[in-house]
């Protein structure tokens, strides 16, 4: 107990360890399509998908990427937000033995052809808006083949019909053109047989998914996640929400997919309980205010800037919120004003947790319905250790004393895709260095007192201002570049550029964040740009960022 002060205050539900499946991962969607079968596992625009519907297509996915040529071990890209088609395509691939590539749908053409290069993907599954961002880039890369489906393919009648008449006012549709390499997500499931497939895997070694972190270097790494990582993770996560009830519950959706965080404990969790996802391709108040009104969600993970959206709607008086139980805050800190106004209008819990893509993610969360402390990220989840160490010798720093908090457990990645180095820097005998400071109080309890030493998370994105100021160098009047993070109400934090202008060149911020734009995912762009005559800098000649969050911070001209 003394080395893990936190067992005392796990409610009695919860148990401090667990047994976790060595399984495909997929075989959770199995086994809740065998159990509840007219059970909806998803709603999507007013349309129902029950488990047996979804396993059905899943198979038949799984049996399209083998026609393609795809084998166990092969890594297949998922390039889709939230919509049905992405957990077919997600469980296709895992049944197949394939490794999944979760590709955020908004990454520019730049950004796509790093993944798949690095990946080594064979397969890219998109929507038909996106296509040719992957199409400009399919020579550079590996992929043989493009899989393309259509918000309406899986839209309820008649929705599906008035589709193209609205997206044709919102501009041109997009041209597609099929042949050997690309083809229609519908006509090749329609095409391809519901024989049951699901490829044994070596879960402790086996890979399910690579998913990709900026880690603080910058350059984007692949996170290797086995089969294990993931089952135990689901698992940890869905104990640790002890009151949720199989078959009953309803998910609602609105964390990305492509995110590990909305991955874990959305599309794992949710078909691990035989849940329905209620999947929500963009976050839009309007449209999530309305579906907790029709469909009654009873758990809501997400980011507080989707919590501090929806209490600081205009008509949320209006709405009744009182289905939802419990949801679990992650990817930013949660402002303690915001979860007091939110559990005041749902009567639910909404609690602070803690993970990073590394460990699945989850690795801390305050009880649920037991002892919280506002302000800490909780205490770690079953069958995982943590602890403060000093970041220079390793030696474990007293309570209470600031220092690199260390985790452990089954949920910690096999290591970085082709890079050993940083692989051997970061998970030490078992041990995962998150690079966060932290502390930990004598009741185990840990609070996270400083982040990665320049990672920028808005709006629960995570942003590496490395990435940005390699762009805006590209700009011809660019002659010295750097990009914090400052505090943002909304976003959590927002992304600030700082710029040293050429010889003779005029600061023209719309001009920069329009070049921005055509190069970066649009959560990455600039808000805002600062022109100065020169940048506080060490002996020798590093930027030194934290002069300029100070000067944020005073309220100090910076410009």
């Amino acid at each position: 107990m003394d080395t893990k002060p936190w067992l005392q205050f796990y409610p009695p539900e919860v148990a401090p360890a667990f047994d976790y499946p060595k399984q495909n991962l997929a075989l959770f969607l199995v086994t809740s399509a065998q159990k509840y079968p007219w059970k909806p596992a998803m709603y999507f625009m007013g349309k129902m998908i029950t488990y047996q519907s979804l396993l059905d297509s899943a198979y038949r996915m799984a049996n399209a990427l083998r026609s393609k040529g795809v084998k166990k071990g092969d890594r297949v890209a998922i390039m889709l937000p939230n919509c049905p088609q992405v957990v077919i395509s997600y469980y296709g691939a895992l049944l197949a033995g394939a490794v999944c590539v979760m590709t955020n749908p908004l990454y520019m053409e730049r950004e796509i052809a790093y993944q798949m290069k690095d990946s080594g993907a064979k397969i890219i599954i998109t929507m038909d808006m996106f296509v040719s961002r992957v199409e400009k880039v399919i020579e550079e890369t590996k992929l043989e083949h493009i899989i393309v489906t259509s918000v309406k393919d899986y839209l309820p009648f008649p929705k599906n019909l008035l589709y193209p008449i609205k997206a044709k006012q919102a501009g041109p549709l997009p041209v597609v053109h099929y042949g050997s390499r690309v083809h229609a997500f519908k006509q090749l499931l329609a095409a391809s047989p519901n024989d049951p497939i699901c490829e044994s895997v070596d879960a402790e070694r086996d890979l399910a998914l690579l998913q990709y972190t900026g880690g603080t270097t910058g350059t984007p790494k692949g996170v290797m996640l086995t089969h294990l990582n993931l089952v135990a993770n689901t698992v940890q996560s869905a104990n640790w929400c002890y009151q949720v009830e199989d078959g009953k519950e309803r998910y609602m959706a609105a964390l990305p997919c492509f995110h590990v965080f909305g991955l874990t404990v959305l599309l794992n969790q949710a078909v691990y309980r035989a849940g329905m996802l209620i999947l929500v391709p963009k976050f839009e108040v309007a449209m999530i205010l309305d579906l907790i009104k029709k469909v009654k969600p009873t758990l809501f993970p997400g980011a507080p800037t989707m919590y501090i959206a929806l209490i600081n709607h205009p008509r949320i008086q209006e709405y009744d919120l009182s289905s939802i139980n419990a949801c679990i805050s992650g990817s930013a800190a949660l402002p303690v004003e915001v979860q007091d106004k939110f559990e005041e209008l749902t009567k639910g819990r909404l609690i602070e947790g803690y993970g990073l893509t590394e460990a699945s993610p989850v690795t801390h969360a305050n009880p649920i319905w037991g002892r919280r402390k506002i302000g800490t990220i909780g205490i770690p989840v079953p069958d995982t250790e943590a602890k403060v160490v000093n970041p220079e010798t390793g030696e474990e720093m007293p309570v209470g004393e600031p220092g690199e908090l260390i985790v452990k457990g089954p949920q910690v990645m096999k290591g970085y895709w082709n890079r050993p180095e940083e692989t051997f820097d970061t998970i030490r005998n078992g041990w995962l260095f998150t690079g966060d400071m932290a502390t930990m109080d004598e009741e185990g309890y840990f609070t996270i007192i400083d982040r990665k030493k320049d990672m920028i998370i808005a709006s629960g994105y995570n942003i590496y201002p490395r990435e940005i100021e390699e762009v805006l160098y590209e700009h011809p009047s660019v002659k010295e570049a750097v990009v914090v993070g400052t505090k943002d109400d909304y976003r959590g934090e927002t992304v600030k550029a700082y710029i040293v202008l050429k010889d003779g060149a005029a600061p023209d911020p719309s001009g920069l964040e329009k070049f921005c734009r055509s190069q970066l995912a649009a959560y990455k762009v600039p808000r805002q740009f600062v022109f100065r005559d020169a940048l506080p800098k060490t002996m020798v000649g590093k930027v030194l960022r934290r002069k300029l969050l100070e000067e944020e911070e005073e309220g100090r001209p910076t410009g």
